[in-house]
């Protein structure tokens, strides 16, 4: 075998081990991947109950409902769909209504969404740019002077 034969299979086996590592990686994180999804691709059922997720859009106007101690209910919309959420923890100071927002949780039975974690965006100019991509790919318009489909606009 000559030494460029060497060197080949050297670097072979070291691709080799580097895809199998990849892949091995890959197989091990797929439980743990959480995916994001917009409140209208929750309403078309396109999210198998139980399935962890990402849930993004806006704080529905007029939903949000407080309950004992830290339970809060609310919904959360891109103006096409809405989507019901339940929620048992400290809220973001920036949380209200009509504001971005990134829920993690699942769905249960009923087709309510039960949080685990809420986030809030963090000032008036700032939304998720996984949330905000979201939003304009349904027709939403973001930003100083948009306006909202069966919202009414001050």
């Amino acid at each position: 075998m000559t030494r460029k034969q060497k060197r080949g299979i050297l670097i072979g086996a070291g691709v080799a081990i580097l895809a199998a590592a990849a892949i091995m990686v890959a197989f091990a994180l797929r439980d743990t991947i959480v995916f994001f999804k917009t409140p209208s691709e929750v309403a078309e059922g396109k999210v198998p109950v139980g399935q962890r997720f990402r849930l993004g859009g806006l704080v529905a106007d007029g939903s949000v409902v407080r309950g004992q101690g830290t339970k809060i209910t609310f919904a959360v919309t891109d103006t096409i769909g809405n989507v019901p959420v339940s929620y048992d923890g400290i809220l973001p100071d920036l949380f209200r209504e009509g504001q971005g927002v990134v829920t993690e949780g699942k769905l249960d039975p009923t087709g309510r969404f039960v949080a685990d974690t809420v986030l809030a965006k963090h000032d008036e100019n700032y939304m998720p740019p996984e949330v905000a991509a979201a939003l304009e790919a349904k027709g939403v318009k973001l930003g100083e002077g948009a306006t909202h489909p069966g919202k009414a606009n001050n």
